[in-house]
């Protein structure tokens, strides 16, 4: 940091600028805040100084008590909205957002005084509810004008564990900023555009509220359906922003199809009414619970307000409250005692298997659940190759946690499960985290290629790539080209080109992850770079060396996608079994289980050394190798000659065309020297596609989990008490009637229905009758 004056500030500490005793008024038509009067202190604070020991340190320097204060600040380039700050991680985020500027304004303001100015400056925000027969827009609420013009902040003051390294003794704890994110976020990462993907539509929901919100426009759905839905900008007089996602057949994941960015209403820019469903004011006050069970309805208003500038009504947050502590209160029942004893009892009766459970800091919540079982570690130490594929499972029914899966692929090219994990988020710490627990599973056991020889393929995405090269180092990491395929063809979407021209481009990036040498690849390139230098840029930064093959260095024995992961557990846990671990896990078991019975009884038929798919690839090679003249060069080395000359050298396994060490099968080049020599091709395939590697895979046994459907989970105690169950009485409900206040002055004249005189009635009047 660099001070007003020039000199340097240590890296690190903040030069806060503390005023007290002034006054805000408004500036200018963007209505900015300006501070006036009163008096300045300069106080250095740091990430790790408490709010305690700052309230102490200006107490001290302006001689008043500021313990029925608050203090408020600005962030960069943004005088509209202050920010309070009413616990240590608060500050510590002041810290993160500031780092980069040379100095922050802190402000004191009593409570009568901040009271006075929400009265000022504050809108008041209400939920309304609309429906209608083509649209149905969900329970909203509508945000002041928070124009947070954050185009100026560094992207690393939004990331908590960007720079956090991982530390191998503490696999076991997670530190609560870690899993906690920031109040702000970052709008331009939630929707990015054609091509996105979602877990579920539940998970489309919620990032599509975070983004109206962040961008500040409100928007109502043309359709709403569980496998589509269509939305547009809600603005009066018509706007071009749309967006329009649907489940994809491949996956089974939320995909946005076709969206308009563009707001021909003015909005979009951060400075709309901003708009948080009824799930969004859930979640919320779900996660404030987490943190501070004993919260009461008006803590929870006043939290919201601070937090994210919205007042909802005291009834809204009662029901939200409600709501949440159900949820809370199941989820933490699961985590006190359903899950220590499924793991319990998962390691007696299948010997072997490796479950851990990852508490947060301070308390006992489980937020992160790693299973292998042994059946599956067994086969894949045994028989399977040195390749895993990991991936994230779509879940259908809950956003609560997310389930990532490392997988491997059998002897005969079918999906084999080998671990799972279940996490709060799929980040780059939860990934070291399950990557780390895998690591230490296959060492126990004793599998002896988990460094340098393994393969990993994955979707590629930045912290999925850092976490592999950290836990697994020296390994080789393929990214998924089908990925890298559909991203490309989102960008060219968004350039002028032709479809016709685009089709070509794509084409040119599949010869370029097919390219047998570095001059095909270099060929490919050139041919997008001659329609496009752009193009052609975005290319070379996908990192071609972890997905063409001319310069890919590890083995993915003919893998190139992540779809055969998708496809192959697919339905495989009940959307009704989503909502609780245990049961998710053990619907996992039976499906493993299963799969394990049913092909081991398969493969009893299977004849030969190569399971049946095995070798229809090698077939196929015999047949395309015919017509192919052949050259020895050496004792082992010889030439192919047939559309082009390539090299084949026996001794290394190897073949200029690089099939053969790509796949783990001998190319048809390769089969055209065994034909010249008479010898056997089954001699030069992997092992790993042999039936008896697929025997091995197999031989192991899942056990079922007694007890897990009449077992009493009745240990533990949950911080938050039980829900309230409303049971109805019997009989006629009682009439509850309103008693009078004796001390209460009538003034309503009753008057005698008879003689029109008041102080008594019909009953007790006095007068003659007529």
């Amino acid at each position: 940091l660099i001070s007003n004056s020039g000199s340097m500030v240590d890296a690190g500490i903040v030069v806060a600028i503390c005023q007290y005793g002034g006054e805000f008024t408004t500036s200018g038509p963007d209505g900015n805040l300006i501070y006036n009067g009163g008096k300045a202190h300069v106080v250095a604070i740091t990430r790790d100084l408490s709010l305690e020991s700052f309230k102490n340190e200006l107490s001290k320097v302006f001689h008043v008590d500021v313990a029925d204060m608050s203090l408020k600040y600005f962030l960069p380039n943004n005088n509209k909205t202050l920010i309070t700050i009413s616990c240590d991680l608060h500050l510590q985020r002041m810290v993160d957002f500031t780092s980069n500027a040379a100095q922050v304004h802190v402000f004191l303001i009593s409570r009568q005084e901040n009271r006075g100015f929400q009265m000022e400056f504050g809108n008041d925000i209400t939920f309304t509810t609309t429906a209608g027969s083509a649209s149905f827009t969900p329970e909203i609420l509508d945000q002041q004008n928070l124009a947070l013009d954050d185009d100026n902040i560094p992207m690393e003051a939004f990331s908590d564990g960007a720079d956090n390294p991982y530390v191998g003794s503490e696999i076991m704890e997670v530190s609560p900023q870690e899993l906690n994110p920031t109040v702000l976020w970052d709008d331009n990462d939630i929707i990015k555009g054609v091509g996105q993907e979602f877990d579920n539509v539940k998970d489309f929901h919620a990032q599509l509220c975070k983004y109206a919100m962040g961008k500040g426009f409100a928007y109502r759905f043309i359709k709403n359906e569980t496998t589509r839905v269509s939305a547009k900008c809600d603005a009066e007089g018509g706007c071009t922003w749309r967006l329009h996602a649907s489940e994809s057949s491949r996956n089974k994941k939320f995909v946005i199809k076709k969206m308009t960015v563009e707001h021909t209403c003015g909005g979009g820019g951060g400075k709309g009414p901003h708009r948080g469903t009824r799930q969004w004011l859930i979640t919320t006050i779900k996660e404030m619970l987490d943190d501070n069970p004993l919260l009461k309805p008006k803590d929870l208003v006043k939290e919201l307000y601070e937090e994210y500038g919205v007042t909802p009504s005291y009834g809204q947050v009662w029901r939200g409250k409600e709501v949440a502590e159900k949820e809370l209160y199941h989820a933490m029942r699961e985590a006190h005692n359903h899950l220590p004893w499924y793991c319990q009892r998962l390691e007696e009766t299948n010997p072997g298997s490796i479950t851990v459970l990852s508490p947060l800091l301070g308390t006992t919540k489980f937020r992160r659940f790693f299973v292998a079982f042994h059946a599956c570690l067994h086969g894949f130490v045994n028989g399977c190759r040195p390749l895993i594929f990991l991936d994230k499972v779509p879940l259908k029914a809950t956003n609560e946690y997310k389930l990532l899966v490392a997988a491997a692929v059998d002897a005969d090219d079918v999906v084999f499960p080998v671990a799972f994990n279940v996490v709060e988020d799929e980040n780059h710490d939860t990934w070291v985290w399950f990557l780390t627990q895998l690591k230490l599973a296959l060492q126990t056991h004793n599998y002896p290629y988990y460094h340098a020889a393994m393969t990993f393929l994955s979707s590629g995405h930045k912290d999925l790539d850092a976490a592999v090269s950290l836990v697994f180092e020296g390994s080789q990491h393929a990214f998924c080209f089908h990925h890298i395929r559909e991203e490309f063809k989102g960008e060219l979407r968004k350039g002028p080109w032709s479809q016709e021209l685009r089709e070509r481009m794509v084409e040119d990036l599949t010869r370029a992850a097919q390219a047998c040498s570095i001059e095909d690849l270099s060929s490919s390139i050139e041919s997008i770079r001659s329609i496009s230098s752009d193009a052609a840029g975005w290319v070379i930064a996908r990192k071609p060396e972890h997905w063409s093959d001319s310069i890919f260095r590890g083995c993915r024995y003919g893998h190139s996608s992540l779809n055969i992961i998708a496809d192959a557990l697919d339905n495989w846990i009940p959307a009704k079994k989503e909502s609780s671990m245990v049961l998710m896990i053990d619907s996992l078991r039976i499906k493993i289980k299963e799969a394990i019975e049913s092909r081991r009884e398969a493969c009893r038929a299977w004849a030969g050394p190569l399971t049946p798919t095995a070798e229809d690839k090698v077939q196929a090679e015999v047949l395309n190798a015919c017509n192919m003249d052949v050259v020895r060069s050496s004792e082992t080395v010889f030439e192919v000659r047939g559309d082009a000359v390539l090299v084949v050298d026996l001794a290394s396994l190897e073949c200029t065309c690089r099939r053969w060490q790509l796949s783990g099968l001998p190319c048809r080049h390769a089969v055209a020297v065994f034909n010249r020599l008479g010898q056997c091709l089954y001699d030069y395939c992997s092992k790993c596609f042999g039936i008896e590697s697929y025997q091995m895979i197999y031989s192991g046994t899942i056990h079922a989990v007694p007890e897990l459907d009449i077992v009493d989970f009745t240990a533990g105690i949950p911080r938050l008490p039980p829900p309230k169950q409303q049971r109805a009485s019997s009989g006629r409900p009682r009439r509850r009637r309103r008693r009078s206040n004796p001390n209460k002055i009538s003034t309503i004249i009753r008057l005698c229905s008879r003689c029109k005189q008041a102080g008594h009635n019909k009953a007790t009047c006095e007068a003659p009758q007529l």
